[in-house]
């Protein structure tokens, strides 16, 4: 009888084909600074709000994880700034902050082969605002009244466009769009591009404007939205017994994801790897997941297929955990499917603090991951007060607790069944 092959799985080794991350860029409910954003995230403290944006005061639902104060100045001119959508004004600052942390600012990038550096910034709803104003002009005044930027900022892929319009990126360029699993997608997809040797810089993740009445609206009528308008910064508590939905939320997390090769030639400061990644579809239902996990958990396994990981060796999981009474369920359930000994096990929920940012979240998220490999702190999971006697694995309950991590993925599922997961470790050598 042939012996079985037990060898440990085997990570990528050639350095044109490692994918290292060498920039991050954010704009979210704490700021557009990404270690303020994640100091905020470790203190626990809540960015659910009362919504002032809009007049709210007739909606069931009344507060959102949402950006004030929010300031594109140094990097969208005042004519352009006045015209966008947030979905691109977000999408805009959080690309060029990222370009400027990994040192690809313009004088640099003139000095490269820009053909080389694709951009792949997804959204799961594009110019929401834009949409719906063009769509209440038509209405009420008719067509003539329709603004010429309605189309070109209503639709998903133009925030790809004009960051690679504004820094003259010429290699692959596209959204995806797959609702809240949106900008793991993107990352997982501008990996495959650096891998297969179609670029060697992809600037990448997710970004999204969605707290305006068609958004927050929509989502009321799909009956996903928590209702807790008394205490808002409650609403959101991830496995706790007395969730009872999400909290929407907003902004856009972006990397620069690069190859090892060119990482190295051109000195740049390299954060951390990203080791592979996952997508799967249910297959079940368009807004409820599968009771049994079983799309989350085989995405689970082909990531770790992909990256070269043991289970073993994973030991800090970003989770989706949006404070959905099934979702929250079914993803402990996948988790506890493939990870038999979560004793040394971490996993937090970062849309406690911040809401849910749909096609913006993965990206957010993915930060959050990145950070906790930096700083060797996790931030915690708030509003963990009495939780679902299943979830057994530690939340990171209510403070953050000091933690090495070994490898991380970091989960996001969306509407219509799609599964992805993405895993980052600390670079070494």
């Amino acid at each position: 009888m042939a012996a079985l092959n037990i060898s440990p799985p085997k990570r990528e080794t050639d350095p044109k084909k490692r994918v290292v991350i060498t920039g991050m860029g954010v704009v979210s409910v704490f700021g557009n600074d990404v270690n303020t954003f994640y100091e905020k995230l470790l203190e626990g403290q809540s960015g659910i709000t009362l919504i002032d944006k809009f007049d709210a005061s007739s909606f069931t639902v009344r507060f959102a994880g949402q950006i004030r104060n929010f300031s594109s100045a140094g990097y969208i001119d005042g004519k352009s700034d006045r015209r966008l959508d947030d979905c691109w004004r977000y999408c805009l600052v959080a690309g060029r902050k990222a370009l400027d942390d990994a040192n690809l600012g313009p004088q640099v990038l003139e000095t490269i082969d820009r053909t080389r550096i694709g951009v792949l910034v997804g959204s799961g709803m594009g110019g929401l605002t834009t949409f719906s104003n063009g769509v209440e002009a038509l209405i009420q005044k008719g067509f003539k009244k329709i603004t010429p930027f309605f189309i070109p900022y209503s639709i998903t892929n133009m925030g790809s466009a004009l960051l690679a319009i504004d820094r003259g990126l010429m290699g692959p360029n596209y959204s995806i769009s797959t609702a809240c699993a949106t900008a793991n997608y993107c990352f997982y997809a501008a990996a495959n591009h650096i891998r297969r040797g179609e670029a060697n810089i992809m600037v990448v993740g997710g970004t999204e404007a969605a707290v305006n009445p068609t958004g927050v609206g929509g989502f009321i009528a799909c009956r996903a939205l928590s209702q807790r308008n008394d205490e808002p910064h409650k609403a959101s508590r991830p496995w706790d017994q007395d969730r009872d939905g999400f909290v929407i939320g907003e902004g856009a997390g972006v990397l620069i994801m690069e190859s090892l090769e060119h990482a190295t030639k051109r000195g740049a400061n390299i954060i951390a790897e990203y080791l592979g990644g996952a997508i799967t579809c249910d297959a079940h239902h368009m807004t409820d997941p599968r009771k049994d996990g079983l799309g989350i958990s085989s995405c689970i396994t082909k990531c770790l297929e992909h990256a070269g990981v043991s289970p073993e060796e994973v030991n800090y999981v970003n989770c989706h955990a949006t404070s959905t009474l099934a979702g929250d369920l079914a993803e402990v359930i996948a988790i506890k499917k493939i990870f038999k000994n979560t004793y040394e096990m971490k996993m937090n929920g970062t849309k406690s603090m911040i809401g849910h940012g749909l096609g913006a979240a993965g990206g957010l998220e993915a930060i959050a991951c990145i950070k906790a490999i930096t700083t060797g702190w996790l931030h915690p999971t708030i509003n963990q007060d009495n939780l679902e006697p299943e979830v057994d694995i530690d939340t990171v309950p209510n403070v953050k607790k000091q933690h090495e991590v070994n490898v991380a993925i970091s989960n996001s599922f969306g509407f219509g069944g799609h599964n992805s997961v993405v895993a980052f470790a600390p670079y070494k050598p």
